[in-house]
């Protein structure tokens, strides 16, 4: 009897002193869990929670890492954004104020009688010129931060590609003939038909053809629609002066500028925007480029089953 009262309490006492431990750990991993937490607070978004999994408050220590790593990888997202605005202003600022600045001097020499005949009228037209300049810029740039708002939505719906490709490249041809640029254009009479967002669709092909013209330095276009299997291959080539490799890589980021091989004119933004439509619309674009022979882009869209 003695022997079983005493193991009695010998488990009493185990129980309580494994209670007491337990209750000081915890204690302690609260400290250390406001301590973290503090230091999180003021910046150190490196520092972690460490527990065992047996722990009663592992839990609680596992969810506040989870946390302060989405935290972190938001806060590193914010900053990159911040930074990208950042240099977008910095490009804005150049890229607006100098043509600005031209336009309103070739008016304003224009206005005051400073020019008069044939030189008053070739000062208006550089006005139009840098006008028109302006617009494409701004144009661009404001279809990167409407692609970029939360506010942005497509209309992905089935669409016949052939057609449509067409009806966009009636617009092109006058500027083609204008610049006196070659263009070869061959696309199917047949009807293909894949899933995209039409405006979108439109935009990638006047951003393709818009880079081609304004900084390949080339005199020849080709524009080919095909079927390949189960997707639609659009291709958008010219015979410029081709890209680098170290340029081919970075060559879809944003307010990225080929060297100088190729025209510094413009914005730095429409490659990426067609590229962030053509992954919206659930496609794939390549680019392949030879120095001195030329650049194709490849887009490749799903066919509509």
């Amino acid at each position: 009897m003695e022997i079983l009262v005493f193991l009695s309490i010998l488990t009493a006492a185990l129980a309580v002193l494994s209670s007491w431990y337990r209750i000081r750990r915890v204690k302690e991993q609260i400290a250390e869990i406001a301590d973290a937490l503090a230091d999180v607070k003021n910046g150190n978004g490196g520092r972690r929670i460490l527990s065992a999994a047996n722990e009663l408050a592992a839990p609680i220590a596992y969810e506040i890492n989870e946390i302060v790593v989405s935290y972190e990888r938001r806060l590193s997202a914010v900053r990159q954004t911040e930074e990208a605005n950042r240099q977008l202003m910095t490009s804005l600022s150049h890229d607006v104020r100098t043509p600005l600045t031209t336009l309103i001097g070739y008016l304003d020499a224009a206005h005051k009688g400073l020019a008069a005949g044939r030189d008053r009228d070739e000062y208006i037209e550089t006005a139009r010129r840098k006008a028109h300049d302006l617009k494409e810029y701004i144009d661009v740039l404001f279809d990167w931060f409407r692609l970029n708002s939360n506010e942005f939505a497509m209309e992905i719906r089935p669409a016949e590609a052939a057609e449509l490709t067409r009806n966009i490249l009636i617009d092109w041809v006058p500027v083609f003939e204008d610049k006196e640029i070659g263009y070869d254009i061959d696309i199917p009479e047949r009807p293909v038909r894949v899933r995209l967002d039409a405006d979108g669709y439109m935009r990638i092909i006047n951003n393709l053809i818009q880079n081609a013209v304004a900084h390949s330095g080339g005199d020849e276009i080709k524009i080919a629609l095909s079927e390949q299997g189960a997707a639609m291959k659009l291709l958008v080539a010219d015979n410029g002066v081709g890209i680098g490799k170290e340029d081919l890589k970075h060559i879809f980021e944003r307010l990225y500028k080929c060297d100088k091989g190729r025209s510094q004119k413009g914005s730095g933004l429409g490659l990426s925007i067609v590229h962030q439509l053509v992954e919206k619309m659930g496609g794939s674009i390549t680019v392949e480029s030879t120095p001195g022979k030329g650049t194709e882009f490849t887009l490749v869209f799903p066919l509509d089953e």
